[in-house]
């Protein structure tokens, strides 16, 4: 059962639901005052969405084994007025660049590669352009965002003309270097789209039900996926960006992009939540494990000391450089992941305390707020520690 409770925010076009899930969980071997809780996440969701000009949030807070609570604020659609819930549909952006990670090394595990294999090794309908032998792109520079290659986006609108070109075909033209590997950090959307194929190529099964089949389905993400299911489509949120001229929000064009394995992803934060738990367990959802315990402290150790400082928007102070994908910071002593998404009119972010294992995600239909949910998330973490009886 979902209940509400309802306050308003200003500028955001009067009253607001925060829909709770009933009865949240405890955390084990202890108790919280989730009154309190409840209270001071209304306010600074509150606070958060009015200042980030954000329509609506569905926010969870976790720990390593279930799901502390969860709720949502705003408006999915601000001309119907239909209030964001949990339940509610988001583009999860670049979030899903993890979920690809864990496929690849699964099948690391497997013996079907070397994290510092050259990756041209295992092309053979087209190469790396301008990769050195002597100097070769590697599965770890893939996935670190020190390979090398562009960030590129390629959009299609959704409902237009066009459509992004098969894996092989895009690739095929350019999976070009931009600078040789190592030579610093270029996020690269293009490198994950290589992810993408490589998963395919490797299991010898479709990217899209290799996921499927690895990650979603042993997690229980029903709603997850490249394209909404029937089911998802009426919960789907509108995304929004602020029009300058009048600072009123207008529906962004849903778009489709030639990198879509890179992040163009569709999903609950109840699933998000899903996906925090089996992180802050360390690879392990229920009775699934995802990669081995040596292959998760690889996953959450700081790559490449070299490339270090805050991340996107300001992620999170000078200790922050990649994992294996997730960004890895180090706050008051704790080790913190994380990591953004962001596609037009679409903001999303996650992050788990590994030594508190207490995470918080956010979807959101609000553009490029990744300041306002950095900030929201610290709060949230600190809120979760101060509210443990």
């Amino acid at each position: 059962m979902v209940g509400a409770i309802k306050f308003k925010i200003a500028g955001i076009g009067g009253v607001i639901i925060l829909a709770l899930l009933a009865n949240p969980t405890r955390i084990p071997g202890q108790s919280i005052d989730k009154a309190g809780l409840v209270l001071e996440m209304e306010r600074e969701i509150a606070q958060t969405l009015e200042q980030g000009k954000i329509p609506s949030a569905a926010v969870a807070l976790v720990d390593r084994t279930e799901i502390l609570w969860a709720g949502a604020a705003g408006y999915s659609n601000i001309w119907a007025k239909t209030e964001a819930v949990p339940e509610t549909v988001y583009l999860i952006g670049s979030t899903f660049k993890t979920m690809s990670m864990y496929a690849l090394l699964g099948l690391m595990e497997q013996g079907r590669f070397g994290l510092d294999d050259p990756v041209n090794d295992y092309l053979d309908d087209f190469k790396i352009q301008g990769d050195d032998p002597q100097n070769p792109v590697t599965f770890r520079h893939l996935l670190t965002h020190t390979s090398g290659l562009p960030a590129d986006f390629g959009p299609h609108p959704v409902w237009g003309s066009t459509v992004p070109p098969p894996l092989e075909v895009y690739l095929r033209k350019s999976l070009r270097l931009k600078q040789p590997p190592m030579t610093g950090t270029v996020y690269s959307n293009t490198a994950f789209t290589l992810v993408g194929y490589l998963v395919g190529k490797l299991s010898g099964v479709r990217y899209k039900r290799y996921i499927q089949q690895s990650i979603f389905d042993p997690l229980g993400m029903g709603d997850m996926a490249f394209e909404p299911k029937s089911h998802m489509e009426e919960r789907l949120a509108i995304p929004y960006v602020v029009d300058p001229k009048s600072g009123r929000h207008v529906p962004a064009v849903r778009t489709k992009a030639n990198v879509w394995p890179a992040g163009i992803v569709y999903g609950t934060v109840l699933d998000q939540a899903k996906w925090l738990i089996a992180n802050l367990n360390h690879g392990v959802y229920g009775e699934h494990r995802l990669i081995s315990e040596k292959t998760f402290q690889e996953v959450m150790t700081r790559q490449y000391d070299r490339f270090t400082g805050p991340i996107s928007a300001g992620w999170l102070n000078e200790t922050t450089g990649f994992g294996l994908t997730w960004w890895m910071s180090v706050q008051e002593g704790d080790r913190l992941f994380a990591h953004s998404g962001s596609v037009s009119g679409y903001t999303a972010f996650i992050v788990g305390n590994l030594d508190k294992k207490t995470g918080f995600a956010i979807l959101t239909n609000g553009n490029r707020a990744h300041k306002h949910l950095f900030a929201l998330a610290i709060k949230a973490l600190d809120l979760i520690e101060a509210h443990r009886k």
